[in-house]
C-alpha cells in the first residue's frame, strides 16, 4: 500500500503505520482469512495449537486466542423446503450428546443442539423449531427408540432395519442357545429383503409354535415373585412386534423415496467423532464448537 509502511513493535499481531501521520493500524481483513485458514487447519485437521503455533511462528496460546474469535453458526446457504428427515444423538460421555437433524434429500445437517441425555422432548423441539423456519417434513427415519415414532406420527415414519437388527441381536446374542431364539433370529435376518406380508406371516407363525414358550414363567421360591423364563426371547419378540407397524413404511410410499437406514447420519457421527478425538482434552465449548464446524461443512 502506497504511503504504508509494516510495523513489527506489537508482537503477534502484523501492523501498519502511515508514512504521512504516523497512524498506527491492523489490516483487518488479512487478519480475518489468517484466523478463518487455522480453524479450518484446527477443526478439519488433526494438528495440535502446539503444531500449529509452530507452523506460523507463535505460541499455543495464540492460536487458542485466534480460535475463540472465530464464531461457528447453524447452516444458512439452505432454503426451507420439503425433506425427509432423520434425527438422531450422539454421545461423547454419557451426559454429553448432540442431537442432529439432517436432511435424507439434501445429504445435510439443517440443526443440532447439546443434550445431556437422548429424551423424545429433545426431537420435539428440534422439530419445532425446524418447522417455525418454514421446513416441512415429508416422512421420518428413526432408530427406533421407544417413543420417538410419536414425535412423528402425523407422517410416513421408517425404522432403521440396522438398529431393529442389532436391537434383537443384543436380546438373541449372534449364537441363541434355544431352538426358539435361532429360529427368531434366522426370521430378523430375512427383514432387510422381505416384503411386509411374508415378514408379519413368519413372525406370526414363530408367535403361534412358541407363545407358551416365551410366556413360561418361573416362581422365587417361597414367594409370590415371578419372573418370565426365557426373558429375552420374549423381549427380542416383543421389539419386533412393536416396531413391526414402522419397518416396511419405505415399501409403502416408493415416490418419497424413504431410506430404509438411519446410516446417512450414523456414518456421518463416525467421522465427527474421528476428527474431534484428535484435540482431546477440549473445554465444552470448544468442542460443541468443533462439532458444529464439523455438522456445519457435511
Amino acid at each position: 500500500m502506497k504511503g504504508v509502511k509494516k510495523d513489527g513493535r506489537q508482537s503477534g499481531r502484523q501492523r501498519y503505520e502511515c508514512t504521512f501521520c504516523g497512524y498506527r493500524f491492523q489490516y483487518k481483513k488479512r487478519e480475518k482469512i489468517l484466523k478463518k485458514k487455522l480453524w479450518n487447519e484446527y477443526s478439519h485437521g488433526k494438528q495440535t495449537l502446539s503444531e500449529l503455533g509452530e507452523k506460523y511462528g507463535h505460541t499455543s496460546w495464540w492460536v487458542r486466542n485466534k480460535l475463540d474469535d472465530c464464531h461457528v453458526s447453524m447452516p444458512t446457504d439452505i432454503p426451507p423446503q420439503k425433506t425427509i428427515i432423520v434425527p438422531d444423538t450422539t454421545f461423547w460421555g454419557r451426559s454429553y450428546g448432540v442431537c442432529v437433524f439432517r436432511s435424507w434429500n439434501l445429504k445435510r445437517n439443517i440443526w443440532w443442539n447439546e443434550v445431556p441425555g437422548e429424551k423424545v422432548a429433545h426431537y420435539q423441539y428440534g422439530r419445532k423449531i425446524l418447522e417455525e423456519r418454514g421446513w416441512l417434513f415429508l416422512a421420518a427415519v428413526v432408530d427406533g427408540r421407544r417413543g420417538l415414532a410419536s414425535v412423528f406420527k402425523d407422517m410416513p415414519v421408517q425404522v432403521c432395519h440396522f438398529h431393529q437388527m442389532k436391537n434383537v441381536t443384543k436380546y438373541l446374542t449372534r449364537r441363541p442357545e434355544t431352538l426358539a431364539g435361532q429360529e427368531l433370529r434366522n426370521i430378523m435376518l430375512t427383514l432387510p429383503k422381505s416384503k411386509e406380508k411374508e415378514f408379519t406371516k413368519l413372525l406370526s407363525d414363530w408367535h403361534t409354535q412358541w407363545k407358551s414358550f416365551i410366556n413360561e414363567k418361573t416362581y422365587v421360591t417361597g414367594t409370590k415373585h415371578w419372573y418370565y423364563t426365557h426373558k429375552k426371547v420374549r423381549s427380542a419378540y416383543k421389539s419386533l412386534e412393536s416396531n413391526l407397524l414402522f419397518l416396511f413404511t419405505y415399501q409403502k410410499y416408493p415416490e418419497l423415496n424413504i431410506p430404509n437406514t438411519t446410516n446417512t447420519i450414523d456414518g456421518y457421527f463416525a467421522s465427527v467423532k474421528k476428527k474431534v478425538a484428535a484435540h482431546h482434552g477440549l473445554r465444552k465449548d470448544r468442542r460443541f464448537k468443533v462439532i458444529s464446524e464439523l455438522l456445519r461443512k457435511s
